[in-house]
C-alpha cells in the first residue's frame, strides 16, 4: 500500500448514537453499525471514522470520555468493535477512531484522583489554579482568567472540595488534560498504541490544536456586549503543540503503516495548516480547517447566522486549494456532527433544488484536491430538520446558548430561530434509511426525532435511481479510484465570468478535467476568457447532475447545474 494511500480514499463519519439501532432502546449502537455496512461498500468509501463509543457520561454526546480503553454499554462492548473492526477490513475498508484528548471526563479516574487532594499524583495531569489575587474563591469574577467558554459562560470551575479552579474550555465536565506533564502525554501515547495494536487504522483528532496552552494565562479581550473575554489566542495553537504532535508521532506512529491521521484544528490558519501536514515534520496527514464553516456566523455567535453572498464558498475553498498546492494536504468537507446539514446551509433545501443541489455540493466536494469527508446522510441529501422548540433539542452547546440568550434578554422566538439554522442538532438525526416508522432506525423511541420528511428522503428510494444523491456520490466516488487526476491532478481556479459559478481545472499529466458547477438557484451565464474556451473547444461531458448537459464548456447553466468535462 503506498504510504499516501488516503489521498485517493474516500472518509465515511458515523456518528453512532443516530446511524443504526439495534436493540430498540432508540440509541444507535456498534451491532447496528455492522447491519448497514452494506450501505457503505455500495457507496464505495474506503474509510469509516467513528465518533466516540468510549464509556461516557455523555454530557457531550460522548465526547466526554471516563475510559479511553472500554465501550460504552449503551453503544456496546469491546467484543462489538472488535466485531465491527474485522467486518471492516474484510470489506476493504479501515476504521478511524475519535481521539479525544484535549480533555477526559470529570467522571474519568485521572480527574477523580486529580481532585481528590492538592497533594494528589496526579493534581497536575489537569489545569488547577488558585483564585484571582484579591478575590473571593467561588465568587464572580474570581476565575483565574476571564475567558469565555465554547458551550458558555467561564471556562473556570470552582473545586470546594479543594479551594481551586480547574480549566474547562468546553463543558464544566470536559476538564482539560495538563499537556505540559509528560505523565500524561506517556498516558495518551500508550492509549493511542493499545488500539492501534487492536487493530484500528487511525486517528481523527479532536481540537487538537488546543492542547498547548501558553502558560502566562493571561485575560482575553472582552468583545463589545460581551461579559467574558477571548481566550482563543492565549488557548489554541499553543507554543509547544507542534512539539507535542511532532512527539506523538515519533512514539506513536513511527514504524507502522497504513494509517491515517486528520487533526481538527479551529481556528487554524493557512500558514499553521502547512505546518501540520508537510510531510517532512510528520505531525498528521491532513487537518480540518474551520474557515469555509464559520463564512455564514454572525459577529458576535453562530447562532445569528447570515446568508452567503455568490461566490464567498468558492472563494474561501479556492484559498485552501492554493494554500495548499505545494506542500501539505487538505480535507474536504461540508458537514460533520458540528454542524448544520450541507444541502439547508450551503444549498437549497426546497423540494424544487434540493436534489440539484445537494448534487452540486457533491460535486465540488469530491472533485477538488485533497480527501473527502462524507457525513452520514450527506450522501442521501438530509436536510435541517425543523425543530419547532427548545425541548426538541438535545444539544448541550444549543441548550446553553440558548438559556444564555434569554437571560440576556433576548425573545425566545428569535433565539429559536437562530437554533434552528445552525444547531449541531440538525446533523445528529436518526439516518433516513426507509419511509417505514422512525425511518428504519430503531423499532423504539428514538433518542432525538426523525426528521418528518424521512418518508420522501430515505436511502431506499435512492438506491436504483440514477438520478439520486446516493448515485451522484456513488460516481464521484468511483471517479476518484478509477482517475488519477482527481487524487493527485493540480487545482487551478477558472474564471466564468460570474461569482456564483465555480469552476477549476483538475490536470495530471495529459489528463484535463473541467469541473463547473452553479452554486446558486438562479441560472447562471457563463462566460470563459478566450483561451480557456479554445483550451475546452473538444471536451466532452464525463459526469453531470442534471439530465442533457451541454457538452460545451461556456455554456450557460441552469439553477444549481454541475458538470464534468474531459479534455
Amino acid at each position: 500500500m503506498a504510504p499516501d494511500w488516503w489521498k485517493s480514499a474516500v472518509v465515511y463519519q458515523v456518528y453512532p448514537r443516530s446511524f443504526q439501532d439495534s436493540d430498540g432502546d432508540g440509541i444507535g449502537d456498534l451491532p447496528g453499525i455492522r447491519r448497514r455496512l452494506d450501505h457503505l461498500e455500495r457507496l464505495g468509501v474506503d474509510v469509516v471514522w467513528l465518533s466516540p463509543v468510549y464509556r461516557s457520561p455523555h454530557a457531550d454526546n460522548g465526547y466526554d470520555i471516563s475510559d479511553y480503553r472500554d465501550i460504552d454499554p449503551q453503544f456496546g462492548t469491546l467484543d462489538d468493535l472488535d466485531a465491527l473492526l474485522a467486518d471492516l477490513h474484510a470489506r476493504g475498508m479501515k476504521l478511524v477512531m475519535d481521539l479525544v484528548v484535549n480533555h477526559s471526563s470529570d467522571e474519568h479516574p485521572w480527574f477523580v484522583e486529580s481532585r481528590s487532594s492538592r497533594d494528589s499524583p496526579k493534581r497536575d495531569w489537569y489545569w488547577w489554579r488558585p483564585a484571582r489575587p484579591g478575590r473571593e474563591p467561588g465568587t464572580p469574577g474570581a476565575e483565574p482568567t476571564n475567558w469565555e467558554s465554547f458551550f458558555s459562560g467561564p471556562t473556570w470551575a470552582y473545586d470546594e472540595a479543594t479551594g481551586e479552579y480547574y480549566l474547562h474550555l468546553f463543558d464544566r465536565k470536559q476538564p482539560d488534560l495538563n499537556w505540559e506533564n509528560p505523565e500524561v502525554r506517556e498516558a495518551v501515547y500508550e492509549m493511542m498504541r493499545w488500539w492501534f495494536d487492536r487493530g484500528v487504522d487511525g486517528f481523527r483528532m479532536d481540537v487538537i490544536n488546543l492542547i498547548s496552552k501558553d502558560l502566562a494565562l493571561l485575560d482575553g479581550v472582552i468583545a463589545p456586549g460581551r461579559t467574558l473575554g477571548d481566550g482563543s489566542p492565549h488557548d489554541i495553537g499553543g507554543p509547544r503543540l507542534h512539539e507535542f504532535l511532532q512527539e506523538m508521532h515519533r512514539e506513536v506512529f513511527a514504524g507502522r503503516t497504513g494509517l491515517i491521521t486528520v487533526g481538527e484544528t479551529p481556528g487554524v490558519t493557512l500558514e499553521e495548516a502547512v505546518l501540520f501536514t508537510d510531510p517532512a515534520r510528520r505531525e498528521v496527514d491532513m487537518v480540518f480547517q474551520f474557515e469555509h464553516v464559520g463564512l455564514d456566523h454572525g459577529p458576535d455567535t453562530k447562532f445569528r447566522s447570515r446568508r452567503l453572498q455568490p461566490g464567498e464558498l468558492a472563494e474561501s475553498l479556492t484559498r485552501w486549494q492554493d494554500a495548499l498546492a505545494d506542500v501539505g494536504w487538505n480535507s474536504l468537507y461540508f458537514a460533520n456532527h458540528d454542524q448544520p446539514r450541507s444541502v439547508s446551509r450551503f444549498g437549497d433545501d426546497s423540494p424544487v433544488h434540493r436534489r440539484s443541489s445537494a448534487t452540486a455540493l457533491a460535486t465540488v466536494l469530491h472533485l477538488q484536491r485533497g480527501t473527502p469527508y462524507v457525513y452520514q446522510g450527506e450522501e442521501l441529501g438530509m436536510t435541517n430538520s425543523p425543530f419547532a422548540a427548545i425541548d426538541d433539542y438535545r444539544d448541550l452547546e444549543s441548550l446553553n446558548w440558548y438559556a444564555e440568550s434569554l437571560a440576556a434578554g433576548a425573545v425566545a422566538e428569535d433565539s429559536l430561530w437562530g437554533l434552528a439554522a445552525v444547531s449541531r442538532d440538525n446533523a445528529r438525526t436518526p439516518v433516513q434509511w426507509d419511509d417505514s416508522p422512525e425511518a428504519g432506525f430503531t423499532s423504539g423511541t428514538p433518542w432525538i426525532a426523525v426528521n418528518p420528511n424521512s418518508a420522501e428522503i430515505n436511502a431506499a428510494a435512492q438506491y436504483d435511481d440514477p438520478s439520486s444523491v446516493f448515485s451522484m456520490h456513488r460516481a464521484l466516488i468511483a471517479l476518484r479510484h478509477e482517475l488519477p487526476v482527481v487524487a493527485h491532478g493540480t487545482f487551478r481556479r477558472v474564471d466564468a465570468g460570474d461569482p456564483a459559478v465555480f469552476a477549476f481545472e483538475r490536470a495530471l499529466d495529459d489528463d484535463r478535467l473541467l469541473v463547473v458547477v452553479n452554486l446558486s438557484s438562479e441560472p447562471r451565464a457563463v462566460r470563459l476568457e478566450a483561451s480557456e474556451t479554445e483550451r475546452w473547444s473538444s471536451a466532452s461531458v464525463l459526469l453531470a447532475n442534471l439530465a442533457d448537459a451541454s457538452a460545451s464548456a461556456w455554456a450557460d447553466l441552469r439553477p444549481w447545474e454541475a458538470k464534468v468535462l474531459r479534455a
